[in-house]
Formats: C-alpha cells, sequence, structure tokens
C-alpha cells in the first residue's frame, strides 16, 4: 500500500508538472526544486524534534542528511532561478506550491515516514529522468547551452567556462543521490 500511494502521489504530481510546464524546462526545474527543497527541511525537523522528544541521541547523522539535503535542493532552485527569470506570476505559483506541499508532506511524514521518504524516492526518480530529457534538448540544440550561472560554477568547482550541460550534469547526480538516500530511509522502516 506505501508504495502504491508513493508511485499514485508521483505520478500525480508529474501530470501537473507535465501540464503546465510540458518542455520548459528551465521554469519547470524552478517550480520542481521550489518543491523538492521542502523534504529534507520537513524530515530533518520532525526527526529533530523527535530526538527531542524522546531525550535521545543517535539521530544526529539522519538529521544532518536531511538537511544537507534540503540545502541542497535549495542551490538547485538558486541556479534555476537565474536560468529562467520566473516572472512574477511564476515566483507566485513557487510560493503557492511550496506551501501547499509543506503542509502536505508535513502530515504525510508524521503519519508514515515510510511513505514519505519512497515517495520522495519516486520524486526524485522523475526528477533524473526531467533532467535527462532537458540535456537531450541541449544536445540537440532546441535549448541554449548558455554559461552556467556563476553560483553553480562555484558550487561545483566547475570550470569557469562551464556551461549549463555541465551544470545539469551535477543536479541531475544530486538527484540521483537524494533517490537512493531516500529508498534507504524508507527500507529503515519496514
Amino acid at each position: 500500500m506505501s508504495d502504491w500511494f508513493a508511485r499514485s502521489m508521483t505520478a500525480f504530481f508529474r501530470f501537473f508538472a507535465d501540464v503546465f510546464f510540458t518542455t520548459r524546462y528551465g521554469h519547470r526545474a524552478v517550480v520542481l526544486e521550489t518543491v523538492a527543497g521542502v523534504p529534507g527541511m520537513v524530515a530533518g525537523m520532525w526527526v529533530h524534534l523527535k530526538s527531542l522528544r524522546q531525550a535521545k541521541t543517535g539521530y544526529g547523522p539522519l538529521i544532518r542528511e536531511l538537511l544537507a539535503e534540503a540545502e541542497n535542493e535549495r542551490m538547485h532552485l538558486m541556479f534555476f532561478i537565474e536560468i529562467a527569470q520566473p516572472s512574477w506570476l511564476e515566483r507566485a505559483l513557487i510560493l503557492t506550491a511550496q506551501l501547499v506541499f509543506m503542509a502536505y508532506y508535513f502530515v504525510l511524514y508524521i503519519v508514515s515516514p515510510k511513505t514519505a521518504h519512497k515517495m520522495i524516492h519516486y520524486f526524485e526518480e522523475e526528477a533524473v529522468r526531467s533532467y535527462t530529457s532537458y540535456l537531450e534538448q541541449i544536445e540537440a540544440g532546441e535549448i541554449d547551452n548558455c554559461p552556467a550561472p556563476r553560483l553553480a560554477i562555484d558550487y561545483y568547482d566547475l570550470p569557469a567556462d562551464a556551461k549549463l550541460s555541465d551544470m545539469i550534469l551535477k543536479v541531475r547526480a544530486d538527484e540521483q543521490g537524494h533517490a537512493n538516500a531516500n529508498l534507504t530511509f524508507s527500507e529503515a522502516y519496514s
């Protein structure tokens, strides 16, 4: 049931991303990275509070990993904001998506952390597929392979002449790492 729910929610959210953004990958990435920054922060906060309530140690590595994931996703958002230059309407959508998803994920995490992590595993797999499609469009010349933002160059220690495709390769690798980590987290609740 947990796996079915996680896959269903992923398909549901993917449907909206496909409808609203189709192949506008820069704008799609802005909204998706806004949502992607929520789970690590919510889960990290909840595990932190659980540690305080139970007065138990041992949660530190998990809390740090979850918060590091949230920070990494925040950085992805900063990169893509510079690329996509969202309008005020898209920024309003970002705020709305973040608030709605934060409330939804918080409740889901309290009810079933296993399902919550499994859903994020599937979300991250979808992100890997989206970034792969983004790269394919760049390689086909359908999207300009513009210079990578300075922030991404510094964050990933890329060469000064790095391109968008170089940045996306790094972001996609991060997303795959998050997918693997969240699958491991979900399996810990089995």
